[in-house]
């Protein structure tokens, strides 16, 4: 791709910095997160994981082709059109877990204890017992 190709497929990001339109697409779908997660939270196992990745995408810190991985994985979990509709019971939610797992998998190492400490906290969970040694 050309620089000038490159530089169309850019936009200014909120801070300041250009961001492929793609990136940019998915963090702003990804707003939607906290309100549709705040109205199916008691039925979404995975809730911790996928806010912390959301604050992990959203972090200054994480490189960015990981926060294209992990907006992508939060954004699919907001979008209305899914490959399977999360009002079906036992399974509306699979899909989005799966692709919210392979975006972990692979960007995974970026979404640190902090972000996960900042999810539970939105969520009001209580934080992991220690174990003793």
């Amino acid at each position: 791709m050309s620089d000038a190709a490159e530089i169309i497929q850019t936009i200014k990001g909120r801070d300041g910095t250009y961001l492929p339109k793609s990136i940019e697409r998915n963090e702003r779908l990804a707003r939607g997160v906290i309100p549709k997660l705040m109205r199916v939270i008691g039925r979404v196992p995975f809730a911790d994981d996928l806010v912390a990745a959301w604050y992990a995408a959203r972090d200054p810190l994480t490189p960015m082709k990981a926060k294209a991985v992990l907006f992508a994985a939060v954004a699919y979990f907001v979008m209305p059109v899914d490959a399977l509709p999360d009002i079906v019971v036992g399974l509306g939610f699979t899909d989005d877990a799966t692709v919210l797992a392979t975006a972990l998998g692979v960007v995974g190492m970026y979404v640190k204890e902090r972000h996960r400490r900042m999810a539970r906290r939105l969520l009001r969970l209580p934080e992991p017992v220690k174990q003793a040694e």
